[in-house]
């Protein structure tokens, strides 16, 4: 929708009311920035441009120790080193979450020793907090982004961002390396479940609220984080579905699909960007100068850091052979628009930086523009003026709106993809039996990140949140069985299970993945393991009702067993109230509003976007997916009529209005997300079928209806033409919502 959401609202309010003009800002941190830049060494500034791994600063088995910190080693890298920025958690290369207390004794004794420096220029600590503070005990861990997008609702986003940014500050944290804007269009690809789905409309919308909540008005406030956009750019696009392999993609490809993304975080104020540890074209994302340069700085006006993923430098040398040697690939990706390095495990970069430098072959000019960007962030973020952690742990960590928040992403988060003849929801005296590998496990519900890195670590997850079994036998009082292990990869005593099937009313088979992130969830697949289909055939074969339940961060292939289930949910990752949300729709105290924010693919080879060009359904080629983009059922049902367009015919550059009317026309209490498509009918470039390019949330009551209203900007109509420029063609246009199809034509100029 084009109207301004409430928080933008609120944030322009705001800083009119403050008397304090953006550009008054701007220009006393530009002067802190160039002040502070002309006392500094050239050992000074190559440090500011180094990051490294919490590892480098730790005693031995750090991860064993009470205080992790080898102080002479924090000393060198501050103050010798002069380092810029520290990441990660004692634990490398597992990672794994610190008591809060922990967490801001650590990174206050590095704001001291800091503080000790000549120029007492603050270390920025990055942290993964993915899906709320990650890496903090006990922390509220929402959905993953794709469930997140599955909600439709950037109110949750929203609050998500927020909460997110409070419970790292409090944790001592200073930036979040969030959110991933990347498109996810390649479901192989062991990070889809970090992007916000397949479509470019719905990814800016969920990932821009998200920015707003961390960032609020100000992200030097103490409740507020800077954020980082992910992975910049192309990276979620592998031609063979593996992590860190090149993608293929042309420039109109990339600027209709995968640029919009990052050009909108820039726009909501993101201050840094993590670089693509693959390559596009043959070129590496950390040389690519075009991409840095040209488009994130010349086009979009990006004005703060770029940060490497891990080791990518080095990698430019040892693993791409763009480099001749270490030496070559420091000056190869500084040159091209890197400012910051995550080394991560060493002084490498620094010391051959300075050599560089020293030698000429890295001009000052190009240290300080990097030096200066990483200051300003630091500036920006307050920094300088922080000399303990920004907040509070009492009121600002694990509180009740925060939970309640999580909840609720949680439940709107779920989709309910199938249900024939309203076998859902279930009576409360209804015996089940529970089986299947992802049924009582908290880990296949979270994914990677997720308390370590890989998220697999079941015994460090909360024994207070309940798995979707323990969730279910919370609700019911008829009898619940469970056959099954307790590890994923546990096998499953099949004759048992099908023995106890016959002696309940209902089967909830829970299938899916186990958790995995970056390569090391690199599949060759999207089938389901075949144990998994063998368990599922057998229990088919008696006859008794099953309602499917699947977890994970992909669409791994459940064609079959979903054609025979009477019900499908497919719940994605969606955190650790998922169990508890999922148990609330099966049981009817939630009624399910989730929608697909991919399409679900009918088998590994038949990959489709809803988004698709004409050719790509033409003849006997089709969009045929198991489940479509934007698909989820309800309790209830919804209707829309009254499609009307303010206009049949529009000059160029005109805005056109539209309204129509959704109603509740079932017997309970739902929402729904309504969505707006537009189709250029014909254009100079093929255009696809249909895009997403509006889209709202309503709460209706039974017999409710409302009339809703949207409006299509120029940008709504626009595509990247022949000459690869963003432009509106003259001609008709379609306006599809629900069944109704509207038209309009756009004047020749």
């Amino acid at each position: 929708m084009k109207t301004k959401p409430a928080f933008l609202i609120l944030s322009l309010f705001v800083a009119l009311e403050s008397g304090v003009s953006a550009q008054e800002t701007n220009d006393n941190v530009e002067a802190q920035v160039q002040a502070l830049l002309a006392q500094m060494s050239l050992e000074e500034k190559v440090g500011q441009m180094t990051q490294i791994d919490f590892s480098v600063i730790s005693v031995i088995n750090g991860e064993l120790a009470e205080n992790p910190i080898d102080q002479a080693k924090l000393e060198d890298a501050v103050l010798n080193r002069h380092i810029g920025s520290i990441l990660n958690t004692p634990t490398t290369p597992n990672n794994q979450t610190q008591p809060i207390e922990k967490w801001r004794r650590m990174t206050q004794a590095i704001r001291e020793v800091a503080a000790k420096s000549r120029l007492k220029i603050p270390v920025l600590y990055g942290i993964d907090a993915i899906h709320g503070a990650t890496y903090t005990e006990n922390a509220v861990l929402f959905p993953q982004a794709i469930s997140m997008a599955a909600t439709f609702n950037p109110d949750l986003a929203f609050k998500e961002g927020e909460i997110t940014a409070r419970e790292v500050k409090a944790s001592g944290l200073d930036w979040n390396f969030m959110p991933v804007m990347d498109i996810g269009r390649q479901p192989l690809w062991p990070r889809l479940w970090e992007t916000y789905g397949e479509d470019v409309h719905l990814a800016v919308t969920m990932g821009s609220a998200y920015i707003h909540g961390h960032h609020g008005d100000d992200f030097a406030a103490a409740d507020k984080a800077p954020t980082c956009l992910k992975h910049y750019v192309g990276y979620s696009y592998p031609l063979n579905g593996k992590d860190r392999t090149p993608a293929w993609i042309g420039e109109r490809a990339l600027r209709e699909y995968f640029l919009p993304g990052f050009e909108a975080g820039v726009k909501a104020g993101t201050p840094t960007v993590m670089v693509n540890s693959a390559e596009v074209d043959g070129i590496p994302g950390h040389i690519n100068h075009h991409y840095l340069n040209t488009i994130l700085r010349g086009e979009m006006g990006f004005k703060g850091f770029t940060v490497s993923d891990w080791a990518d430098i080095s990698r430019l040398y040892t693993r791409d052979k763009l480099a001749a040697s270490p030496r070559e690939a420091v000056k190869m990706a500084v040159m091209a628009g890197i400012d910051m390095s995550m080394v991560p495990f060493d002084y490498s970069f620094y010391d051959l930086l300075l050599d560089l430098a020293k030698t000429g072959e890295v001009p000052m000019t190009r240290i300080d523009e990097a030096v200066s960007r990483i200051l300003r962030v630091k500036y920006q973020s307050g920094l300088f003026d922080r000399h303990e952690p920004a907040l509070d742990v009492k009121g600002n960590f694990v509180t009740d709106d925060a939970v309640a928040a999580n909840r609720q992403a949680a439940r709107e988060a779920i989709i309910l993809a199938k249900n024939n003849h309203n076998i859902l929801p279930l009576s409360k005296q209804t015996s089940i039996l529970v089986t299947g590998p992802t049924a009582n496990l908290l880990s296949v519900m979270n994914g990677g990140w997720t308390i370590t890195w890989q998220g697999a670590a079941e015994h460090l997850y909360p024994k207070d949140k309940p798995t979707l079994l323990q969730a279910i036998q919370q609700k019911t009082t008829g009898k619940v069985t469970y056959v099954g292990g307790k590890n994923f990869s546990d096998e499953i005593n099949i004759e048992q299970a099908v023995t106890q099937a016959r002696q309940h009313d209902v089967v909830i088979l829970a299938l899916g993945e186990k958790t995995y992130t970056e390569t090391e969830g690199n599949i060759e697949s999207l089938h389901l393991d075949p144990v998994q289909l063998q368990l599922a055939r057998a229990i088919f074969e008696i006859g008794k009702p099953v309602i499917l339940v699947t977890f994970g961060g992909r669409p791994r292939i459940i064609t079959e067993v979903a054609n025979k289930a009477q019900a499908v949910v497919l719940g994605f990752l969606p955190g650790m109230e998922g169990g508890a949300a999922l148990a609330d729709i099966l049981f009817g105290d939630t009624n399910p509003s989730g929608k697909l924010p991919i399409s679900y693919p009918r088998d590994s080879n038949d990959v489709v976007m809803y988004d698709h060009k004409p050719i790509e359904a033409f003849e006997s080629n089709q969009y045929r997916p198991l489940f479509p983009f934007g698909h989820g059922l309800s309790y209830t049902s919804f209707q829309t009529s009254g499609l009307r367009l303010s206009k049949d015919n529009i000059a160029m550059g005109e805005n056109i209005d539209l309204t129509f009317k959704v109603k509740n026309t079932g017997a309970l209490t739902g929402k729904e997300t309504v969505m707006v498509y537009l189709h250029d009918v014909a254009a100079s470039v093929s255009r696809p079928v249909k895009q997403l390019k509006a889209f709202k949330k309503v709460e209706l009551k039974p017999g409710a209806e409302q009339t809703l209203q949207f409006s299509l900007t120029p940008q709504d109509m626009s595509f990247i033409g022949v000459d690869m420029k963003r432009i509106v063609e003259p001609g008709e246009f379609e306006v599809m919502v629900g069944s109704e199809t509207a038209r309009f034509q756009v004047a020749k100029p």
